[in-house]
């Protein structure tokens, strides 16, 4: 899990950097600004990178032209460094750089037009929520006779449209072969896609005629159509389950704090002072909008819903996390369709709608490209296949021939030898279905031949596609510096301890603690409560006695918090008084507070281990600017000052 995060913290931290990809391509112009160990550079294509990255840049000294041909000039000798260490032989690297590749070909490979028509229907099923029950038979492989099935689902639709649901499980469900099951409130992309399209075809009240999917034969009763339910901004209170104060019990504690609220208190003013969502404490408890599924908890989500009116809360409620009260601040309907639009497409994409989209895209490129399908490849399979394909064992047949084509796109041939790898791959999926070698290649050949038309598109989109090949090329490049600065920098500012620790010694006054106190907070929406537990601690009272004597019944007066608060904690008045003893009663966060403080911990320089992460930090930004010196060094760099002036006076016109 470290090295995972480790990981993912680099990769964000190289993306400043990655903004100084450039591919060379792009090159329209033999002006030569600058020359990196013999290797030229042109004005266009440093222009062109320039004006792309102009707003991206923060530093507003970054966006002159000559601290940027700085940046630029770093980004051509790591590159230079990286090439010449073999990097991009990496086996790491090019997995890595594979995986891309293949996710940005997926976007090169869609129909956009039927990807659009999908969107828009995904999101107005999206806007309404489905109740559903339906009848399925599995799918018989021995049976190839569908009407069987389909005359038995009439007989069936029929008991379940005219004498319901419960009279349909009672009378054909088995669990086995029939599955009669109410299927509850479903939106887009909780079903696959045939049944989805069935059902919200279906009005409610209806029962479909049978149709067919991967599972087998379908009748779907709609009982209800729902608005969604959109969105709701809730602000919550946390108590987690995980304490370290260990005098605290977390369902008391929820109790108190509600009880508080009960009596008037300010919710948000709570939340800052006892919240344990540390991320939303600070904002009085207020979490991101969310809709129905975004959550991992189910629970917190539905009671989050249930609130009617903006300004209301829950009673306390537990989640695996703690216990939770939430107040309801906005309820919002289903986004515009512009603003969901591309996580719509994405999930789309990722959909059964997908085949849809392959089987448009191959139909296209199939009238782009000369298409040639060997009618004979089924014929030939089905002996090789009938006696192997459900055992896992290929006893080919000695005039067997791999390299027949059985389907031929330009040049290229896609052979038996293809196929029938295609049919292995499939294998184990059809082992569970057992059904019969001739389902099996009436369904995979099509698929076999749109996959074979777009395969050759993939293979040959470098050639095909100018703004692929750009993309591709940034992407590859900045890689390749993602993994020279984590071998000659990120990890060895992490593994020198020497070094770290060298550094640290001598910039120690910039890792500092501010004042700080071991302290316990009794916290109360009234003055005069507070003033109490001041007289009662000076007594001599524990905080145990004191929250006997005080919170009685109903009434949770205060509300103690144990622990070490540095100075400028949003749990403690900005004017403390930091001395060790029983303080003044103050007021904060709209609630008074006495604070009985048992040690003052004084400014000081924090540990190695207290400041490691701002140390590595530091210590990495350290090592970097010494390894750029020597690479300057290393690497003869020229610039064409004539072609600079040039450059210049082209960007300010």
């Amino acid at each position: 899990m470290t090295n995972r995060f480790n990981s993912l913290y680099l990769k964000n931290k190289l993306f400043l950097v990655v903004l100084f990809v450039v591919n060379t391509a792009l090159a329209q112009t033999q002006e030569t600004l600058l020359t990196v160990e013999g290797q030229e550079v042109s004005s266009d294509e440093f222009l062109k990178l320039y004006k792309k990255n102009l707003d991206l840049v923060k530093d507003e000294s970054q966006k002159e032209l000559d601290n940027y041909l700085e940046l630029f000039i770093n980004y051509k000798l790591k590159l230079k460094e990286a090439e010449r260490l073999g990097l991009d032989k990496d086996v790491n690297y090019q997995r890595e750089f594979e995986n891309y590749k293949k996710q940005l070909t997926k976007n090169y490979l869609t129909d956009n037009q039927v990807t659009d028509a999908l969107v828009k229907e995904a999101y107005d099923r999206m806007r309404y929520d489905i109740k559903a029950s339906h009848i399925l038979i599995m799918d018989n492989p021995e049976e190839e006779d569908t009407l069987v099935a389909y005359n038995k689902l009439l007989d069936f639709r029929k008991v379940l449209k005219d004498e319901g649901f419960k009279a349909a499980k009672e009378k054909f469900h088995n669990g086995k072969t029939i599955l009669v099951e109410d299927l509850g409130y479903f939106s887009a992309f909780k079903m696959v896609y045939d049944f989805e399209s069935k059902a919200y075809k279906t009005q409610p009240g209806e029962v479909s005629m049978p149709f067919k999917t991967q599972f087998g034969y379908h009748i779907v009763r709609v009982d209800d159509k729902r608005p969604s339910r959109g969105q709701v901004t809730v602000a919550h209170i946390m108590v987690s389950l995980k304490q370290k104060d260990s005098t605290i019990n977390p369902e008391e504690r929820v109790n108190t704090i509600y009880n508080k609220l009960q009596q008037g208190e300010a919710f948000d003013a709570l939340a800052k002072q006892f919240s344990d969502d540390k991320s939303s404490a600070r904002n009085g408890g207020k979490l991101r909008a969310f809709k129905s599924g975004q959550l991992s908890s189910v629970e917190f989500e539905d009671a989050a819903f249930a609130i009617k009116n903006i300004g209301d809360i829950t009673k306390p409620i537990k989640t695996q996390y703690g216990w939770h009260i939430i107040k309801l601040l906005n309820k919002e309907p289903i986004q515009d369709f512009e603003d969901i639009k591309p996580n719509l497409e994405a999930q789309v994409k990722r959909d059964q709608r997908s085949k849809l989209i392959n089987s448009a895209m191959a139909k296209k490129l199939s009238k782009k490209y000369t298409v040639v399908k060997n009618e004979e490849t089924k014929a030939y399979f089905k002996p090789i296949l009938e006696d192997a394909y459900f055992s896992g064992k290929f006893n080919l047949p000695s005039d067997y021939n791999g390299n027949t084509a059985v389907i031929k796109i330009n040049d290229s041939i896609y052979s038996n030898n293809d196929f029938l790898q295609f049919l292995k791959s499939k294998q184990r999926q059809y082992m569970r279905q057992q059904t019969t070698v001739k389902k099996v290649l009436d369904a995979e050949l099509p698929l076999f031949y749109e996959q074979s038309i777009l395969k050759f598109r993939e293979d040959n989109l470098v050639n095909e596609n100018k703004e692929f090949a750009d993309i591709l090329k940034e992407y590859k490049d900045g890689l390749l510096l993602f993994s020279l600065m984590e071998k000659e920098i990120w990890n060895k500012a992490a593994k020198d301890s020497t070094g770290l620790r060298a550094y640290y010694e001598a910039n120690k006054n910039s890792y500092q603690w501010e004042d700080r106190i071991e302290a316990t907070i009794a916290t109360g929406s009234k003055k005069a409560n507070a003033e109490l537990v001041k007289k009662l601690w000076n007594d001599g009272k524990t905080d145990e006695e004191i929250k006997k004597e005080l919170n009685t019944g109903k009434s949770n007066t205060i509300i103690f918090t144990q622990g070490t608060f540095e100075k400028s904690n949003q749990k403690l008045p900005s004017n403390l008084k930091f001395s060790e003893g029983i303080s003044d009663v103050y007021f904060n966060n709209e609630n008074y507070h006495v604070i009985n403080i048992s040690k003052v911990l004084k400014t000081g320089p924090k540990s190695l281990d207290e400041a490691r992460g701002s140390v590595v930090n530091d210590y990495q930004a350290f090592i970097e600017a010494q390894w750029l010196e020597n690479l300057r060094e290393k690497y003869k760099v020229s610039v064409n000052q004539k072609v600079l002036k040039l450059l210049k006076a082209k960007f300010k016109n």
